[in-house]
């Protein structure tokens, strides 16, 4: 029993959470949809995005301002956003702003 609970710890110890609707557990690349607007138009596209190591240590600043600023966008007509994990090691989040 104790073997079965060190080897539960060490898999979860390397992975890190990511969100998105489908987790791959050796390598996710997912991209969705986050938000719609009625503003018509996206002739500008911005992105944010912040980045996890370890599962331990998150930095950045992922939000749809940032990627909204990022691009000059002040009428956003809608929001991606992109979740990419390489066995929970490395992960990107990735939010994409489309507007005008």
């Amino acid at each position: 029993m104790k073997k079965i609970f060190t080897l539960a710890f060490a898999a979860m110890m390397f992975v890190g959470c990511v969100k998105s609707p489908l987790v791959g557990g050796i390598y996710t690349d997912v991209k969705d949809g986050l938000a719609v607007t009625g503003n018509a138009g996206s002739s500008k596209v911005g992105t944010a995005e912040a980045k996890g190591y370890l599962g331990v240590v998150a930095l950045g600043d992922a939000s749809i301002q940032a990627a909204a600023r990022e691009a000059g966008i002040t009428r956003i007509h809608h929001v991606d956003y992109q979740a990419k994990s390489y066995v929970g090691v490395y992960t990107i989040y990735t939010i994409i702003v489309y507007g005008d």
